[in-house]
């Protein structure tokens, strides 16, 4: 496995960006992390099941709609272990390979799942707000 600061790199690597959690509630890590791209200035789209639109961007409603192509996309996940397995499997499905697992997201054989599926999955601990230098 590479170093973390590699796959971080690696992560960042992408010309595109989703967050899959996302909020329009300020106080949530969704609309945190979310912010943290508009920020830095990469593209970004946010993800929710209801939102039509969070901080002034068109959202979409799950992976699976994400258009243009889906290997230049990294995506940040803030969802709880219970969701994020299917969060996954749904970026996989559309030709995903790079997942950043928010603290709290993990879930249990997420390591077994990016070995398989072969896919870069940042996970337990390091979060976009606090470790990412760009």
């Amino acid at each position: 496995m590479a170093s973390l600061t590699r796959q971080m790199a690696t992560f960042f690597e992408s010309s595109r960006f989703a967050v899959v959690g996302a909020s329009i509630d300020k106080k949530k890590f969704g609309n945190r992390v979310l912010c943290w791209y508009i920020d830095h200035r990469k593209p970004v789209t946010p993800v929710h099941p209801k939102e039509r639109e969070i901080e002034g961007i068109v959202a979409i409603p799950s992976l699976a709609d994400l258009t243009g192509e889906p290997t230049d996309v990294s995506v940040s996940v803030i969802t709880p272990p219970t969701v994020t397995k299917g969060v996954l499997e749904q970026g996989v499905a559309k030709g995903i390979t790079k997942f950043w697992l928010q603290p709290g997201a993990e879930f249990p054989g997420w390591q077994a799942f990016a070995d398989e599926h072969k896919v870069l999955v940042i996970a337990q601990g390091p979060c976009v707000l606090r470790d990412a230098k760009l």
